[in-house]
């Protein structure tokens, strides 16, 4: 039997505007509420009333229309953007403030499930000495210890490591409450939701799934509407390949939605031509691009690198991980040359244009405009065959037209680093170290910046904890353990977590994405043969509901000219795509006992 349904917060033709700007509305009459046991993945450009919306369902703030609804005695833990800890406070002041003597929260596996998944162990420690990443996982764990009805979390991802974004998902998977966020790591999405919210244009768009079924959904809107914004119809369709291509189970999809989904991506190309670049990186770079030969790089008394030689050559796409203070950023500083190494050589060819995105600002003129700090490096740009002018690359990464004319002074800090990334690349360096690439972006300015990456003909060296980023762009994945050697990983991030909790680390490995990574009881084998049954019983449904679906359409179509004919069609479509999707939340169900 279906677990009863318990709406936890509802939204009544809410709407919001930019603070101050009435004109700039951010929700218009949005109506969506949220479930006990939903996880519901927010996304949308930056700007776009993401935050918003999440300080709306939290309380936070009040909405300049509309009526919102939330539950009798509704227990809600937020986690938002830019909240400051009190001053001189003790960590165990924040976190364990609803507790009283150690044992009453030492006792509760819960508890120190969250201080040692976030690292937050010095507990008597002040928030004030804290690094901006230290204060942002005490804030989290402050926000996931409890029993709370609904988890609303802003950016939780920001500032942990693969290894912690990996826990953070198998700690929510295991909660029995509601979950709203807003995150760009999209594997994370793709791990933890079932649901996906886009916000876009005042709108919020729900689509069932996590990141990958709103990629096919999107995709599949842009081909039904015959859309005209063709470059984006080509990136979610080249994106959509991608997906194809990886990892199984990226999507929750059944299979008939994977088989329609084929059609769209029957004629498109892998996002890059692999050979056709070293071509192009080879010609550019010679065969000597960076090499370290018994290199040595201590960190104060920690041993970095212990007589290592590493060689890059030309074209290679290299992702590189390590728990947070593993010495990532240290080894690229050590490949540019800018830290010297302790013992050992370092060597670069001669034909090498080495370019790094560092988590520092760079400092521009504040009255300088956005285009115009791009075209004083360059007005266009070849990527691989592509030729691109300096407007097109700053709309890619996040800049519309009417935005590159804004002064770099009035820039976020967000907007600085994208700035910063595109002045990068239109240098047109063929060596290319990134730093945390994905930090203040959105999931669109994301793909778009993949897309870039793709049609990139140089070396490529990536440090980010965003595992979709490095799946991706990158063809080969290194680990730093701390034994003072660069571990090369032919399974990927996947191997890298299976080593580390292999060595007794508490490392969570969700090695796939979507929700057939939850954890589920075991089941006896009668009760697996009774949900493959229901899952083929329910397949089988949604086929009869999406070919209903699909004639209402040409239905819908067929009688523009007849108001009362829409109006009866309409309901029908609404009432048929409603239960497809009641089915679809019965159909995952059933599929996951079954698989368990």
């Amino acid at each position: 039997m279906p677990p009863v349904r318990q709406n936890l917060v509802n939204l009544e033709s809410v709407t919001a505007h930019v603070p101050g700007d009435a004109s700039r509305v951010l929700l218009d009459a949005v109506s969506l509420g949220v479930e006990r046991g939903e996880r519901i993945g927010v996304v949308g450009l930056n700007g776009g009333g993401k935050t918003t919306l999440l300080d709306i369902i939290a309380g936070r703030r009040e909405p300049q229309g509309g009526r919102i609804s939330r539950l009798g005695g509704l227990k809600l833990s937020h986690l938002a953007q830019g909240d400051p800890l009190p001053a001189g406070a003790r960590i165990r002041d924040v976190v364990l403030a609803d507790y009283g003597a150690e044992h009453e929260w030492a006792s509760d596996p819960r508890v120190r499930d969250v201080l040692t998944g976030l690292g937050v162990t010095d507990l008597d420690r002040t928030v004030d000495g804290l690094s901006g990443g230290e204060k942002r996982r005490v804030g989290l764990a402050a926000t996931l210890i409890g029993e709370p009805d609904l988890v609303v979390l802003d950016e939780p991802t920001n500032h942990l490591d693969v290894e912690g974004v990996g826990w953070l998902a198998r700690h929510l998977l295991g909660r029995n409450c509601g979950l709203v966020v807003v995150t760009h790591d999209r594997w994370f999405l793709d791990a933890v939701c079932t649901r996906t919210w886009e916000v876009a244009g005042g709108r919020v768009e729900s689509y069932l799934g996590g990141y990958a079924d709103w990629v096919y959904a999107r995709a599949e809107r842009y081909r039904q509407a015959d859309a005209a914004e063709a470059r984006r119809q080509n990136m979610a369709r080249k994106e959509l390949a991608w997906l194809r291509r990886g990892a199984p189970a990226r999507t929750s999809k059944p299979r008939f939605r994977i088989e329609a989904a084929e059609a769209l991506i029957a004629d498109v190309p892998a996002p890059r031509n692999t050979v056709e670049l070293l071509g192009f990186a080879t010609n550019r770079l010679g065969r000597t691009v960076l090499e370290l030969e018994d290199a040595t790089v201590r960190i104060g008394d920690r041993t970095l690198l212990d007589g290592v030689t590493w060689r890059l050559g030309p074209g290679d796409r290299i992702g590189i991980v390590g728990v947070n203070g593993s010495g990532k950023t240290t080894l690229l500083r050590s490949l540019t040359g800018e830290r010297p190494l302790d013992a050992g050589r370092r060597v670069q060819g001669t034909t090498v244009q080495l370019a790094e995105l560092t988590q520092e600002l760079v400092d521009l003129p504040r009255e300088m405009r956005v285009l115009e700090a791009t075209e004083d490096v360059a007005k266009f740009v070849r990527l691989g065959k592509l030729e691109l002018s300096a407007s097109s690359v700053l709309e890619r990464l996040g800049f519309p037209a009417a935005r590159q004319w804004t002064p770099v002074g009035q820039l976020s800090g967000g907007e600085r680093r994208r700035l910063q990334l595109t002045r990068l690349l239109m240098a047109e360096p063929n060596v290319l170290l990134l730093d945390e690439p994905t930090n203040d972006l959105d999931v669109d300015t994301l793909s778009n910046l993949e897309d870039l990456l793709d049609g990139w003909p140089g070396t490529l060296v990536v440090v980010s904890h965003d595992r979709y980023l490095v799946e991706r762009v990158c063809d080969t994945v290194v680990a730093l353990f701390g034994d003072g050697r660069i571990t090369h990983l032919p399974g990927g991030i996947d191997e890298y977590l299976q080593r580390r909790a292999a060595a007794g680390d508490a490392v969570a490995t969700i090695t796939t994405s979507g929700p057939a990574a939850k954890a589920a009881p075991a089941v006896s084998a009668a009760e697996q043969r009774a949900a493959r049954k229901d899952a083929a019983r329910l397949e089988r449904k949604m086929e009869s509901l999406a070919a209903r679906e699909s004639e209402l359409h040409d239905a819908l179509a067929a009688a523009a000219t007849d108001p009362a004919k829409l109006m009866e069609l309409g309901a029908q479509l609404k009432a048929v795509t409603a239960e497809r999707e009641a089915v679809e939340i019965d159909w995952l169900a059933a599929a996951e006992l079954a698989e368990s």
